[in-house]
């Protein structure tokens, strides 16, 4: 009796309520924008810049810029000399990255809250005195470094170039998503030190930036910071205003082999979907996590548990700034042809869209994706991180509990509705196969050729 009362709390009640971020936003003179968030849990801080730039601002013939950049962010500055960047945040203790994705490019810092002033002057004197100290042997070095990253991540290791293959047929020709965030090899040898300076000066301007504080530190003595280092940056040009490419419509199924060093097939099956928080983003995120979160989701269960014919089952809806795709991708076991694998994926596919979703399958989705918020909240860089994206892809910093609440307000009938508008439509399907071995390859009709 105990257990069945605990199964029907797992599976329907306790909901935990997700916290607000508490925030203060305010913008400089010269357009940099600043929010702070304080959280005297721990005398720790995270400090995390997003420049509103990103693969998609690219050219064709230019990419991979915003990628270059973040390398050569750590590079040194005018009055920071190179290697000094990490040396200094190292002594004081403190952790720094940076990223970039098709939308933005975006440097944090964690750390003892009293290294404030240290990562604030750092990162001021990158903002506002890089390229004083940028120079051809710089860019080479870092050049050089990206091109290597991009044979490590696509061009030698296995399935490396299935991204790309597959942008390239989702997206028409020069759309903003077309290409990927790391460029082409072409590209990069091209650029030269004035196109990278003029990169710098069109997006790395405080107009164009986001800094959010988010730990344990006093408000006024931030501000005062804020002020003394960024204040007197000046501003940038007018930002160039992004394209909008229309929706993505694929006519037909287009089937793609790519042969490759490897030593199990892999299939991908992408459809043309929504942008990260429009309507339908959220359902569509469900679908995801029913078809293939967890040993007990759809796919997973049956393909990889219990027929054992799958090596490891994957699905997401990759919503970005100005559109989204959904994806599922197989690798078969050995011996296991693609075209068995396509077959049962498109009968689980059918069967969601006939009979749809059970309560049990849509608790365990809510439950898990309500953790996520609840760990993301947890640090004081998640909810750094949480407060810059909703202040770029919604405008409002406080956002959390609308969007936790876009995944409660889920039903079933909304998952079983998005499974048929959008995987009902034409896909991309890329099978990537052992070198010469392109009969494996899974083709109109179920079949492989």
């Amino acid at each position: 009796m105990a257990t069945a009362a605990a199964v029907v709390f797992a599976a329907t009640g306790g909901a935990q309520s997700i916290p607000r971020i508490p925030f203060e936003k305010y913008t400089l003179p010269n357009g940099l924008e600043v929010i702070l968030h304080q959280d005297h849990t721990t005398p720790m801080i995270a400090v995390d810049t997003w420049y509103h730039v990103g693969s998609g601002d690219e050219k064709p013939g230019h990419t991979g810029f915003a990628h270059l950049f973040e390398h050569l962010m750590f590079m040194g500055s005018q009055h920071v000399p190179t290697g000094q960047f990490d040396q200094l945040l190292e002594g004081a203790g403190a952790n720094n990255n940076g990223s970039t994705t098709e939308d933005r490019t975006n440097y944090y810092e964690t750390m003892p809250s009293n290294a404030l002033p240290l990562a604030l002057y750092l990162d001021s004197d990158r903002m506002g005195f890089l390229l004083p100290a940028l120079d051809s042997a710089k860019v080479d070095l870092q050049r050089d470094v990206v091109k290597n990253e991009r044979r490590q991540r696509v061009d030698n290791v296995p399935y490396g170039k299935s991204d790309e293959t597959i942008l390239a047929a989702l997206y028409p020709k020069g759309h903003p998503y077309s290409w990927p965030v790391i460029g082409s090899m072409a590209d990069l040898s091209a650029a030269t030190l004035a196109d990278v300076k003029n990169f710098f000066r069109t997006y790395y301007a405080p107009n164009n930036a986001t800094l959010v504080i988010a730990g344990d530190f006093n408000i006024d003595s931030a501000k005062a910071l804020v002020k003394h280092y960024f204040g007197d940056i000046p501003r940038g040009p007018q930002i160039p205003s992004r394209p909008s490419p229309a929706p993505v419509v694929i006519p037909r199924d287009t089937f793609l082999v790519l042969q490759d060093r490897v030593q199990l097939p892999r299939v991908y099956y992408t459809w043309p979907s929504v942008k990260n928080f429009a309507h339908d983003d959220a359902a569509l995120n469900v679908l995801a996590s029913v078809l293939a979160e967890g040993k007990n989701s759809r796919l997973y269960k049956r393909l990889v548990y219990d027929m054992q014919i799958a090596q490891d089952v994957n699905a997401y809806q990759n919503g970005e700034h100005l559109a989204g795709y959904f994806q599922i991708i197989v690798t078969p076991r050995k011996g296991i042809a693609p075209a068995r694998i396509d077959s049962l994926v498109r009968e689980e596919l059918v069967k969601l869209q006939k009979d749809g979703i059970t309560a049990r399958e849509l608790a365990r989705v809510q439950n898990s994706t309500r953790s996520d918020f609840l760990r993301s909240l947890a640090t004081d860089l998640g909810k750094a991180e949480l407060l810059n994206q909703y202040n770029y892809f919604v405008g409002d910093p406080d956002y959390v509990q609308r969007d936790a609440a876009r995944y409660d307000a889920v039903t079933r009938a909304d998952v079983q509705r998005v499974a048929r508008m959008y995987l009902g439509k034409p896909k991309v399907v890329l099978t990537v196969v052992p070198d010469g071995m392109t009969a494996l390859m899974v083709k109109g009709g179920g079949g492989s050729r």
